[in-house]
């Protein structure tokens, strides 16, 4: 199969499934010299990982990460990083009974179709498992923006019909972290957890919305046509598992808006050119204007219940299933360390491909 890869000058490749025995990924065009903090790796692998708190999946998994190459004492050689992580907490047992059966909503029935063949543990590599080795390599990527003064942070901004009615530029985003939904706003984000633990008693799961803020981004980043910044960004998203929107700036809003109200002036700032308002989230042209980068990724629902639900089998027999196995009721706050990996992984390539653009 192909599309196992991403990026164009900083690349990387993952491969591993699910209940396999490990998770990796292959970084290539990482500049050589670049300090490395291990400690940073991990601890973007533990905000990942399973079984952090009271409403993620108890999938007992540490995520200790090993580097089998790229790097030594702290420093990238230049040469491919790669990164494994083992998986200890395997059950593929639990997943025996759905090998002939299409699950609602899952990859079975298309990967069955494309391939000929799938791994039913766990759903193999369509499974958001395979997000470990992004959010290892996207934790490189971070240490390399640093280098440039870029912070990426992401929130949880709604939780099926719960909103954080807070402008992200009111909220103190340090906050993100002090809670288990991952939202900086104390009163939205205990609506946000008894949503999900009511729909996790209901045998059911809810969707939500990250909000992503990419700060000090410099002015020029992006290609103006097929490569536009917004344009990788929204691929590196949508390519999130349960990933179903993604919108830049206004976004769909901007559809109802007049040219008088969504046109952003521009204006000098401290000697440096800026805009007075920033409807077009931080990029104009494909190109990015300085401006602070802001967009919203819409995940839908878990797709696994523990309410019996209809399908069929791969010889078109109607079935009912009770899902087995230990899945979140809502994805939302383990995806926000994936949101900003894959941030940083196209800010870090759009950073490389921009050197090389001017003599």
């Amino acid at each position: 199969m192909s599309g196992n890869s991403f990026g164009t000058i900083f690349r990387i490749t993952t491969f591993g499934e699910s209940h396999g025995k490990a998770i990796g990924v292959i970084i290539d065009g990482c500049p050589a010299g670049l300090n490395i903090s291990l400690a940073e790796i991990q601890k973007e692998l533990d905000r990942r990982r399973p079984g952090q708190s009271s409403i993620t999946s108890p999938r007992n998994e540490a995520d200790q990460f090993e580097i089998l190459s790229g790097i030594y004492q702290n420093k990238t050689l230049g040469t491919p990083i790669s990164l494994l992580v083992q998986n200890k907490d395997q059950k593929p047992e639990d997943y025996t009974s759905l090998a002939t059966i299409y699950r609602p909503s899952h990859a079975d029935y298309t990967w069955e179709k494309k391939f000929g063949i799938r791994d039913p543990r766990g759903g193999g590599r369509a499974s958001a498992r395979e997000t470990v080795a992004r959010v290892a390599a996207g934790a490189i990527a971070k240490q390399l923006l640093a280098q440039y003064k870029i912070s990426i942070q992401a929130y949880v901004s709604a939780v099926g019909k719960v909103i954080n009615p807070i402008p992200y530029s009111d909220l103190d985003l340090n906050n993100t972290e002090n809670s288990i939904i991952r939202n900086p706003d104390a009163e939205s984000a205990t609506k946000m957890i008894e949503a999900i633990n009511l729909a996790r008693e209901q045998g059911d799961s809810l969707g939500g919305v990250i909000t992503c803020i990419i700060k000090n981004c410099p002015p020029g980043l992006g290609e103006p046509v097929f490569d536009k910044l917004h344009a990788d960004l929204g691929k590196a998203m949508l390519s999130i598992n349960a990933v179903k929107g993604f919108e830049i700036g206004e976004g769909f809003q901007a559809g109802s808006m007049l040219g008088s109200e969504h046109n952003d002036p521009f204006e000098m700032k401290n000697n440096k050119v800026g805009t007075t308002t920033n409807h077009s989230g931080g990029i104009q042209g494909g190109i990015s204007n300085g401006e602070d980068i802001y967009f919203r990724i819409a995940f839908k629902p878990v797709a696994t219940i523990a309410q019996k639900q209809n399908s069929i089998d791969n010889a078109g027999n109607a079935v009912s299933l009770e899902a087995k196995g230990r899945h979140d009721p809502c994805v939302v706050p383990r995806a926000v360390p994936i949101v900003e990996a894959m941030a940083a992984l196209v800010l870090a390539d759009h950073m490389l491909r921009a050197a090389t653009n001017k003599i």
